[in-house]
């Protein structure tokens, strides 16, 4: 008798416990795209005005370069960078087929888990997981540390592609590592895919010019769940994880198609085609519905029901609405409150639709004073926020009637997408990292 009633309280504990780590983790920024997976922080409250003598709370210089995503959790914001060591070599230029606009390899490189305090942006640590020649430069506008980290808490699964996966401790002590092997890029433009964190499974992505997978890992020990093989080309998007009729999925954007896999087993739930074969947009979910878009050589914007999806529903009415204009090639597509946001290709002209009819709300705002866009859309407070390279970034009203609200400018370069906790908006630049926070509401407590 006492060994049942411990297991019925043990049952009956599951989803409070599940209820009390999704709100904690609603509080943070534990992955790329947010608590969510959408590009929204939902008890954030940014701010809304800066420059380089407003508002910043703190600025501090980085080692290195890298443009993943701040990853936050409790007092700690965690960052990958490469850092440059020993003598410069005799450049060496990509020869992948296609190639252009790359970067030569010049330097070894130490591959850089960092973690910063939040309240004052001091180094808390900094551990070298990995050290050695890169076998691509990359394009000029990427770097070798673009891989966002993903954290549940207790672990930082901290992912730099090529150079292998890493699980340290909050504290930076390594717990394990593993070697995936090497990734040919499409015209050697580098590695960007984030991996995503459902439970206790870790699934990465890797679509490269060579045999493609998708692999899923126990995030404790590093030990391999499943692996399956994909039919891609390279492609740049990350995972993302829902659960839908109860069954965790992992869906991926790739070649032509999107797909569901089954997250216990990897099997193939459904899949549908109508993509690009150059796929950097992530996908996002809500509401029973998944959007992926493609830009490069084949522009649409798909809106898919997930309820009752199976098989290759490619031309049936589990597609609820597609777009062939303005579709998102490098940001990916916000989804906020009922609306999905993009960006039309990398370039200053947002959208607004609806999520589940894919109708124009309003239509198309041009954002005077932006460029070129690489950073993907967040939201929070009722406000959407779009960095472009150059270190603008307006903010934008969630209404009816989007209107600009500030338009911002720091001396700094953008690539990574912002994180918002609190009243606080992160910002990774080429050479530092910015806390910005309203100081006027900073004093008011």
């Amino acid at each position: 008798m006492p060994g049942l009633v411990l297991t019925l309280c043990w049952m009956l504990m599951i989803p409070l416990w599940a209820e009390e780590s999704g709100a904690l983790r609603e509080q943070y920024w534990p992955q790329w795209r947010g608590p969510l997976g959408t590009g929204v922080a939902p008890n954030a409250d940014p701010p809304v005005e800066w420059s380089e003598d407003k508002n910043i709370r703190w600025k501090r210089a980085l080692p290195g370069l890298g443009h993943s995503t701040p990853i936050i959790w409790g007092d700690r914001i965690f960052l990958t960078t490469a850092v440059p060591y020993g003598e410069p070599l005799e450049p060496v230029y990509d020869n992948a087929p296609g190639s252009h606009s790359n970067l030569p390899v010049t330097r070894r490189h130490k591959f850089v888990v960092l973690a910063i305090n939040r309240s004052d942006g001091n180094i808390l640590w900094q551990r070298a997981v990995y050290s050695g020649l890169p076998h691509e430069g990359g394009h000029y506008t990427g770097s070798l540390a673009s891989a966002s980290s993903v954290t549940d808490g207790e672990r930082l699964l901290a992912f730099f592609g090529s150079r292998g996966i890493y699980c340290l401790d909050l504290d930076g002590k390594l717990q394990w590592k593993k070697n995936l092997g090497a990734m040919q890029t499409k015209h050697g433009h580098g590695e960007g895919s984030s991996p995503v964190l459902q439970g206790e499974t870790l699934v990465i992505n890797w679509d490269h010019e060579g045999q493609s997978f998708v692999m899923a890992l126990d995030k404790r020990t590093g030990r391999q769940r499943w692996k399956i093989a994909r039919n891609e080309v390279t492609s740049w998007a990350s995972p993302i994880s829902i659960v839908q009729d109860g069954i965790p999925q992992v869906i991926i954007s790739g070649t032509d198609r999107v797909r569901g896999y089954d997250l216990a087993s990897g099997n193939i739930i459904w899949e549908c085609g109508g993509l690009s074969d150059n796929i950097v947009a992530s996908p996002v979910a809500g509401a029973g519905m998944v959007f992926v878009g493609s830009s490069y050589d084949k522009r649409v914007l798909l809106g898919i029901r997930l309820a009752g999806a199976k098989g290759d529903i490619t031309g049936t009415d589990q597609v609820a609405w597609s777009r062939l204009r303005r579709t998102p090639y490098v940001p990916s597509p916000l989804l906020y409150g009922g609306s999905l946001y993009f960006l039309a290709h990398y370039q200053g002209v947002l959208s607004r639709v609806a999520a589940n009819t894919g109708e124009d709300r309003p239509g198309p705002l041009r954002l005077e004073g932006i460029g070129n866009v690489y950073a993907s859309p967040v939201a929070g407070g009722n406000r959407v926020y779009v960095t472009d390279l150059k270190g603008t970034t307006l903010v934008i009203s969630h209404d009816d009637k989007p209107r600009i609200l500030a338009r911002n400018q720091l001396q700094d370069g953008f690539n990574a997408s912002a994180a918002l906790v609190g009243e606080e908006l992160y910002l990774r630049g080429e050479r530092n990292l910015y806390s910005i926070r309203e100081t006027a509401r900073r004093s008011e407590k």
